[in-house]
């Protein structure tokens, strides 16, 4: 077991975490906590945890490709993603398989060096095809039965700055990352 910033990490997931150089995220349930809020009118809300976007921006500065792919769509998460620098954005899909392999391809990477971090069972396709495979706490109990990696921290609190911050430090780049010098 490693100690990692979170909590113990096995070895075969640490020596996983150094292999990823893409990392695809589900977003109701991961970037946020599941729930949305609709108005009268017919307006969503969702929550963004700041902590979780620092981490993909520490992510991206460090070389580390992140994409998402998720099921609903809605335009709070079009501007959300953009705003943090993720240029691969793919909404309503219920396939998540097809936009994951046309990752691989645009990025020229392999399973192996591909993590998904879900929570719920149209998640499981691509959790079983990456490298490393991540459930968010408070996930689904079957998805987090089997997941590589079960996050500390819930999704939307959290969970994917957890999984950066694993990244960044098996590839001994969480310093440079967040701008501490050793």
């Amino acid at each position: 077991m490693r100690e990692a910033l979170y909590g113990p990490v096995s070895e075969a997931n640490w020596q996983k975490a150094e292999q990823i150089k893409l990392l695809i995220c589900d977003v109701d349930g991961v970037f946020s906590d599941g729930r949305i809020y609709l108005g009268n009118q017919g307006e969503e809300l969702k929550a963004f945890h700041t902590r979780d976007g620092f981490g993909v921006k520490a992510l991206l500065g460090a070389g580390i490709q992140v994409a998402v792919i998720t099921g609903r769509k809605s335009q709070i998460v079009e501007n959300r993603m953009k705003a943090l620098g993720i240029k691969h954005i793919y909404q309503g899909v219920d396939n998540k398989f097809e936009p994951y392999e046309e990752l691989l391809k645009l990025y020229g990477v392999t399973p192996a060096q591909t993590a998904y971090i879900g929570d719920d069972m149209v998640d499981l396709p691509v959790m079983q095809a990456v490298g490393l495979s991540v459930c968010v706490a408070d996930g689904h109990p079957w998805v987090r039965r089997h997941a590589d990696l079960v996050t500390y921290q819930g999704g939307g609190f959290g969970a994917l700055r957890e999984l950066a911050d694993l990244l960044l430090m098996a590839q001994d780049k969480f310093d440079s990352a967040h701008g501490m010098s050793v």
